[in-house]
């Protein structure tokens, strides 16, 4: 009644299968087109093969434990992704956590270098000033941005390369106001210091709001899926013939359609629970001067 799915006839059409259905996402993707983004840091070869080495190995044995008790290779394949882009698809608490603080460690560097430049000192003596009571995730960037004035880098250039080191939409709001004041050395630099903290304390605020009314449903996605993965998998060990229908071909067909809705309804989910942070205003287009 059933097909052996671990013959090699049986694998070449499920192959098949699996290259049809990307050649025709690549072609909508084609039509349609992707946008395009400017991207600092490390290639996209050296971030794939550093996200492989750590969840290579979880998602080979997730998908050896569910091809063993299963014998599904469509549900296998399936397990293999979900332990890849776990982190992605459930994750991003850490994250959003950590933008929360650089925002909070931004405000409060705001208002000690206004505080700073109350006393008549040049911008460059408050940088240096205000960096020892900066906070953790900005310390590192401002330290690196004080050697950089030592070794006689011009400050707009200096920054440049402090806004990219932050990589953060927030933070270039506030770089461009002290670019503008060294090129310049106008007054009124304290005053928009201060509207550009209370903006960054609100930021940090709203942050906060929106960290605690999604920990819930991050919880309850969880649930949801551990009851939709473990149901299938207890139905497959305990009671066998009841999934007997999926050891065919078309049912692993039919199975594929089914994982794709739930993998798309988990997209849509991660989609909606992400933050999207401020646009990037300093984008630099050259290397480093």
């Amino acid at each position: 009644m059933s097909t052996d799915l671990l013959n090699p006839t049986t694998l070449l059409a499920l192959l098949a299968g699996v290259c049809g259905g990307g050649g025709l996402a690549l072609l909508i993707a084609s039509l349609i087109g992707w946008p395009r983004k400017v991207r600092t840091g490390p290639s996209a070869a050296s971030r794939l093969i550093t996200f492989a080495r750590q969840r290579g190995a979880a998602a080979t044995i997730a998908a050896l434990a569910v091809l063993a008790v299963t014998r599904w290779p469509v549900a296998a394949l399936a397990a293999a992704a979900l332990a890849l882009f776990w982190r992605k698809l459930f994750g991003g608490a850490k994250e959003e956590k950590a933008a929360m603080e650089r925002v909070e460690g931004l405000a409060a560097w705001i208002e000690s270098l206004r505080d700073t430049m109350s006393g008549a000192v040049g911008l460059e003596q408050s940088i240096q000033a205000s960096a020892r009571a900066a906070a953790p995730a900005l310390r590192p960037h401002l330290v690196t941005l004080i050697n950089r004035l030592r070794a006689k880098t011009p400050l707009p250039i200096a920054l440049d390369l402090f806004a990219e080191d932050l990589d953060d939409g927030s933070a270039d709001i506030v770089i461009i106001a002290l670019k503008d004041n060294a090129r310049q050395r106008g007054p009124g630099l304290r005053d928009v210091l201060s509207e550009l903290a209370a903006t960054a304390r609100d930021e940090a605020e709203a942050r906060r709001s929106i960290m605690a009314s999604r920990s819930g449903t991050r919880r309850s996605v969880r649930i949801v899926v551990g009851v939709c993965v473990v149901f299938p998998l207890g139905m497959a060990l305990f009671n066998p013939s009841y999934v007997e229908a999926y050891q065919s071909l078309q049912g692993q067909g039919v199975l594929t359609v089914v994982l794709g809705f739930f993998a798309a309804g988990l997209a849509w989910l991660r989609k909606l629970s992400i933050v999207p942070a401020p646009p990037r205003l300093l984008i630099r287009t050259g290397g480093p001067q």
